[in-house]
């Protein structure tokens, strides 16, 4: 049944699925379109690749064959280009594991970019996180140079309108707001945590390069020299060589007396970028990954010391927006008893996605394994999440560096090391 398949086990991506866009009635009705012997092609290889290598033999309780039939009838029915893709995206989808996806070729093409590190946008140069509740976005990095970070935009702030348009609204997320032709000028409606919404000018240019890893020295409330590495994702093939850039900065005056990672806004990534990052800190058989047949494939991680990073006493920083390799990076660490956890249970989303590509250059990502501590392989991350050693609650959004409770928490931990 499946034709065509190519299964890499190095770069595993988080994504949510996206949505079907349906036409309104004032639209122009668009030409009828008959079954491509290609779409159906891709529709075959597609759905055998789920019911021969998808983790959960159950489906998560879906008729695997019911959706054969369902969908079948979509393609053989007809449909544009951007419909086909919607539609297949749809039906992993209805997996439900909030992991598994499937790329039109242009999301494909954007994902390699981004995980290039080869940025290259017109907007305001800012990585961000929705707080749906609060109908804002806040802002994780800022892009070293680039206008946000002009206008004085800094990590904590958040995004509330951009010309009094909400950046959220009953649609969901408008990062297209952000974004826009170069030079053009933008008024921002923003509020720094514990001060009032201000109104802030940005002026639109090119973004280019990798994804930031911002770094500082802390210090503790007896003056120890800590250092702080904010890890926002493992999505870029640069993060790890910038962590190791960070470490040897922090310490050119003098060895560091512990390092806190913040991996509470970390989205997940690549295996390999998350390997790398984990080889300054631990090293070995870390763990392993198991799929449906129980086969066991061990994660190793061999050792880059840079200025004792192996040595270095840590403290991770966790929360429920960490997901699947930041549950992975910060579970590791502390399961091989290399660091204390701080803050909140992260997602339970640690599956491998595999990777398979298609002849028209549309992509899947399907969760194949699933992964297990090396010394406690009875405790199950996807579902339950890595749980922290002490539990420390805050909102990103709604605290800043200086007064963020977690990194409090962290700091007074250190001091007894």
């Amino acid at each position: 049944c499946r034709l065509f398949s190519i299964p890499i086990d190095h770069p595993e991506t988080d994504y949510s699925p996206t949505a079907t866009i349906t036409a309104t009635p004032t639209e122009p009705a668009l030409p009828e379109v008959t079954p491509s012997s290609e779409q159906l092609e891709i529709f075959e290889q597609l759905w055998c690749i789920v019911r021969d290598d998808y983790l959960y033999p159950d489906f998560n309780g879906l008729d695997w064959d019911a959706i054969h039939a369902e969908y079948r009838q979509y393609v053989e029915n007809g449909l544009q280009p951007e419909e086909f893709y919607a539609t297949l995206d749809e039906m992993i989808a209805r997996l439900g594991d909030d992991h598994s996806i499937y790329l039109s070729p242009a999301a494909a093409l954007e994902e390699e970019v981004e995980y290039a590190g080869e940025n290259d946008y017109v907007g305001i140069g800012v990585y961000t996180s929705p707080v749906l509740e609060r109908r804002r976005v806040t802002i994780i990095v800022t892009f070293p140079g680039g206008p946000a970070e002009q206008a004085g935009l800094k990590s904590h702030d958040s995004i509330l309108s951009v010309d009094g348009q909400p950046i959220i609204d009953d649609n969901g997320i408008r990062a297209d707001l952000l974004r826009g032709p170069q030079d053009t000028t933008i008024t921002l409606e923003v509020v720094t945590p514990g001060e009032t919404p201000r109104r802030v000018q940005v002026t639109r240019s090119r973004i280019q390069g990798a994804l930031p890893v911002p770094y500082q020295e802390l210090q503790s409330p007896s003056g120890k020299r800590i250092g702080y590495i904010l890890l926002p994702s493992f999505n870029d093939e640069t993060i790890d060589d910038q962590v190791g850039k960070a470490l040897e900065t922090l310490a050119i005056q003098a060895p560091l007396d512990g390092l806190i990672l913040d991996l509470r806004q970390n989205s997940g990534g690549a295996d390999n970028v998350a390997r790398g990052a984990l080889a300054y800190f631990t090293s070995g058989d870390v763990g392993y990954f198991t799929n449906r047949q129980d086969d066991k494939r061990w994660w190793r991680i061999e050792s880059q010391d840079v200025n004792g990073s192996s040595e270095l006493t840590l403290v991770v920083l966790i929360s429920g927006d960490t997901v699947s390799f930041g549950e992975i990076f910060a579970g590791v660490l502390q399961d091989s008893g290399r660091a204390i956890l701080i803050g909140t249970p992260t997602e339970g989303n640690v599956e491998l996605l595999w990777r398979y590509d298609f002849k028209d250059g549309s992509r899947a990502w399907i969760a194949r394994e699933t992964f297990r501590p090396r010394n406690n392989p009875e405790q199950d991350w996807e579902r339950n999440g890595v749980l922290p050693d002490l539990l420390v609650e805050s909102n990103w959004d709604e605290v800043t560096l200086s007064s963020d409770p977690v990194i409090q928490s962290a700091l007074t931990q250190l001091e007894q090391y």
